[in-house]
């Protein structure tokens, strides 16, 4: 057992004490549930700490080759399936060490403390050696999709390595390193089934996701408060008008690179107008979560989305749309 597992509690129920106004991760004043039940197993640690809710992120594999028609091929649906499944496994490897590495961090937080390997349900040296199988099986399995898709993870894993250790104490470049996970799961997904990968698409990826990163420093500068600095060094750096600032730019360029996209899609598809009509839900969606991020909202994105119905209905409506365009 090593020194740090031999610290651990066995088991977190409370928090930092902080005053009823401090803010707090979700909301100003709440505190996350105790843990009990199967969360306090081992095998239900274990399961939360591959962040399940954080797959939904692996969806994007499917982006390049929907958008270009191609899903309704049985070879190429089975080729992106895969590559969402090459995701999962090692990006539930890169949660594990990620969660032993920030474990001391994470008992500071005022939400995470409650995350298996800070509480003590899942040891330390347990979390990094199943980190370590878990992105060697990820990684070896990618070989089945070809040469191109073991670069893409092998890049994957190297950023986040990378953030770990160094990138997540450099200002920008923490929201850029974390930005990068996304754009890269696009870019496999259009490796894996040989779909070449638009400039647009590209950039909205980009600059998309650098806005829903940027969403998530917004919401944890204002709920940890003063003791921001010593769960995330960069956070003491940034502002709120600095973040607001990029929250503007970002939404902004990836609103209006979409819309050159979808006009050049619809250049290509030759007739009809989903693709135009399509720009209404995207924009609308992006205005919505603008709109969740000032209420306070954003910490976990994809609790945002699970939780809030006004997104899934515009993000359903969207996916029928575009879909017509591409299929129809």
């Amino acid at each position: 057992m090593s020194r740090r597992d031999a610290a651990a509690p066995t088991l977190t129920t409370g928090g930092p004490t902080r005053g009823a106004d401090e803010p707090g991760l979700p909301g100003r004043g709440s505190q996350p549930e105790p843990l009990h039940g199967w969360r306090v197993t081992l095998p239900g640690g274990l399961l939360r700490t591959a962040r399940p809710k954080q797959w939904l992120k692996n969806l994007l594999v499917f982006a390049a080759p929907g958008a270009a028609g191609v899903l309704s091929e049985a070879r190429p649906l089975a080729r992106a399936s895969l590559a969402f499944v090459v995701f999962c496994i090692t990006a539930a490897g890169v949660y594990f060490l990620n969660d032993a590495i920030d474990v001391e961090a994470d008992r500071r937080h005022p939400k995470k403390y409650n995350r298996p390997i800070a509480a003590g349900v899942v040891g330390v040296r347990l979390a990094e050696v199943l980190g370590g199988l878990l992105i060697l099986g990820g990684v070896g399995l990618s070989t089945v999709l070809g040469w191109k898709m073991v670069v893409v993870m092998a890049v994957y894993v190297a950023v986040q390595f990378a953030y770990s250790l160094y990138l997540r104490h450099e200002a920008i470049l923490d929201l850029a390193a974390v930005a990068t996970g996304f754009v890269l799961r696009a870019i496999a997904g259009g490796v894996a089934t040989g779909v070449p990968i638009s400039q647009w698409f590209l950039i909205v990826a980009m600059f998309g996701s650098l806005f829903v990163v940027t969403g998530k420093r917004s919401a944890e500068h204002s709920a940890l408060g003063a003791d921001r600095a010593a769960h995330r060094p960069t956070l003491a750096r940034y502002s709120l008008p600095f973040l607001r600032y990029v929250l503007a730019l970002t939404s902004t360029v990836a609103v209006t690179a979409y819309c050159l996209w979808a006009f050049e899609s619809q250049k290509a598809a030759k007739g009809g107008i989903w693709f135009q009509l399509s720009i209404v839900p995207f924009g609308l969606a992006v205005l919505r979560y603008a709109f969740l991020l000032d209420q306070g909202q954003g910490g976990s994105p994809e609790d945002v989305v699970l939780g809030d119905r006004a997104l899934q209905l515009l993000g359903l409506a969207w996916v029928v749309i575009f879909a017509l365009g591409v299929y129809g």
